[in-house]
């Protein structure tokens, strides 16, 4: 006999699955829009370099699907985490647009502090990254990932209270 889904669970991962292909969508798009001057494909390599380091730049099609793959593992990774967080966050802070800034700036943090980093993907030694260039990442993370999540979190809780 079949369990009959919870509407309330089923909503929240239809939720969750939306936001991360929102989220990867518009980072992806803004990846390449401020990267408008190189080939989409390095951009998708450069991020499957984190699995498979440098060796990702000589790869043909297989390793830009790869990137490809990635880079959306890990919106939605950044969505369900955000999902779950969302009434901590808004309890804690009050106003849905400082939570979107506030977890747009956590999404860098994290990812250039902690995920890149670990990954294999190689920075030039003293490589030091721009002020300008660590706010528009700041920018473009709120307005691609923390503003879109909190507005669909935002529906999803307001649906159940």
């Amino acid at each position: 006999m079949l369990k009959k889904v919870n509407p309330k669970k089923k909503s929240k991962l239809v939720n969750i699955l939306f936001a991360g292909f929102i989220t990867g969508t518009l980072d992806g798009l803004a990846a390449m829009i401020l990267n408008y001057k190189i080939n989409p494909g390095v951009i998708f390599k450069f991020i499957a370099s984190g699995a498979f380091g440098p060796a990702a730049f000589a790869g043909g099609a297989e390793i830009i699907v790869a990137g490809i793959v990635f880079h959306y593992v890990i919106a939605f990774i950044f969505s369900a985490v955000f999902f779950l967080l969302y009434p901590f966050f808004y309890n804690g802070l009050r106003n849905k647009y400082f939570v979107a800034v506030t977890y747009g700036i956590a999404a860098w943090l994290i990812m250039n502090l902690g995920v890149v980093p670990l990954s294999k993907i190689t920075m030039k030694p003293g490589y030091h990254i721009p002020v300008s260039t660590i706010l528009t990442g700041m920018l473009t993370l709120i307005i691609c990932v923390g503003l879109p999540v909190v507005f669909i979190a935002d529906r999803e809780n307001q649906k159940f209270k």
